[in-house]
């Protein structure tokens, strides 16, 4: 069964036959420190909207730097949203435009208080 989720394609096959090796089984040079999210951190920096900020902490007032290992480019216009976790792309994700006002409108009065 393919299912499509925010622009992914699962499939349960593809997560069957593709486990994630255990720590015993990847030598110590390879491991990160951030888990597996961490390990897909862009090797070249990459720039995202409102500084880079996570545009969900952006929207209730807070700078929470993310380093764009998660990001969500906007279809519409090629803008590309930086995530400091899951779980707040995820929920950006519920309503991206809706969200996406909402850090705008956030990111104006974040840009007029002195840090």
């Amino acid at each position: 069964m393919i299912r499509w989720t925010h622009g992914v394609i699962l499939t349960a096959a593809a997560a069957a036959y593709a486990p994630f090796p255990t720590p015993a089984a990847v030598p110590d040079s390879t491991v990160h420190a951030g888990g597996i999210w961490k390990a897909a951190v862009p090797q070249k920096p990459m720039k995202g909207e409102f500084d880079s900020y996570d545009p969900m902490g952006v929207a209730v007032g807070a700078r929470i730097k993310a380093d764009c290992s998660l990001n969500w480019v906007n279809p519409d216009d090629g803008a590309r949203y930086c995530f400091s976790s899951g779980t707040s792309l995820v929920y950006f994700l519920d309503r991206p435009q809706t969200n996406i006002q909402r850090a705008r409108d956030g990111w104006r009065k974040l840009s007029a208080q002195p840090r």
